[in-house]
């Protein structure tokens, strides 16, 4: 509604996690950097955990576009299946056809599928987002999975992402076997204040803003108030705010816009 007021050639705050809008700050630069040394490097189990909204799966996006066509992937969304679903979910990501198997026959497609990677010179990459909903039970099909290897090479790495919770699942005694496995590890805290301010002006530029709409100083300390340094936050409040100067047919974000984008954002709660 407000592009062709702001003269924008798309969106610059939608939520969908898009790598071309990757901001790299320094943590989400060490959090990307980090999953693919553990995939290049063959570690076996990679984790990446951080808040909600803080910018995992863009950067899990984004990685999975470096990696290039020398590397299988498979990506479950949504994990919250039973042992037999998430084996037929990984094999059909990386397009098996396993319609009318049973578990083991599926296991037994997948490992098949994985050597045959390796005399293609390719390695395979399994990604699970939302990692802390695997039950404990799920969490050990995966480890197993981690077993299908020759005598000199893990036939598939995996990475697992999820929120705080998932360190402390994994911390759990009877995950311990799991836990040992796991040889890199990030937690990608929020943006601070300065990161904000930058991380708002990259996506504006990257959707065509040539100096307008214009954020001021205050707009940004409320705007970074507000959200705590979470991307998904502040792509929400910044969205209420271009909308509100569209309709008012101004250029300028203050600080009072964002709180007005604030409270709808709220259900008129007093922010």
């Amino acid at each position: 509604m407000y592009l062709d007021y702001y003269g924008l050639t798309e969106p610059p705050f939608d939520l969908t996690p898009n790598p071309r809008f990757l901001f790299f700050s320094p943590k989400h630069k060490e959090a990307f950097n980090h999953l693919l040394y553990g995939i290049r490097e063959r570690k076996g189990f990679v984790q990446l955990t951080g808040e909600v909204g803080a910018g995992k799966t863009t950067i899990c996006r984004a990685m999975m576009e470096q990696l290039g066509d020398r590397y299988a992937t498979a990506l479950i969304l949504n994990p919250v299946l039973s042992p037999d679903q998430l084996m037929k979910a990984i094999a059909m990501e990386f397009g098996l056809d396993v319609k009318n198997m049973d578990r083991l026959d599926t296991v037994a497609s997948i490992n098949q599928f994985l050597l045959q990677q390796v005399d293609l010179q390719r390695d395979a990459v399994l990604i699970i987002d939302e990692a802390q909903d695997l039950t404990n039970e799920l969490l050990e099909q995966v480890r197993l999975l981690s077993n299908l290897e020759t005598d000199d090479r893990k036939l598939l790495q995996i990475v697992l992402m999820g929120q705080p919770e998932l360190r402390d699942r994994l911390n759990a005694y009877e995950l311990r076997q799991l836990r040992q496995r796991i040889m890199v590890r990030y937690h990608l805290r929020p943006l601070n204040r300065t990161e904000v301010s930058q991380y708002v002006q990259h996506r504006l530029h990257i959707s065509g803003a040539r100096g307008a709409p214009y954020f001021t100083a205050g707009a940004f300390w409320r705007l970074y108030r507000y959200s705590g340094g979470i991307p998904r936050l502040v792509n929400a409040v910044c969205d209420k705010c271009l909308l509100a100067g569209f309709v008012q047919q101004h250029d300028r974000i203050d600080y009072r816009k964002v709180g007005v984008a604030i409270r709808e954002l709220e259900g008129n709660i007093d922010v």
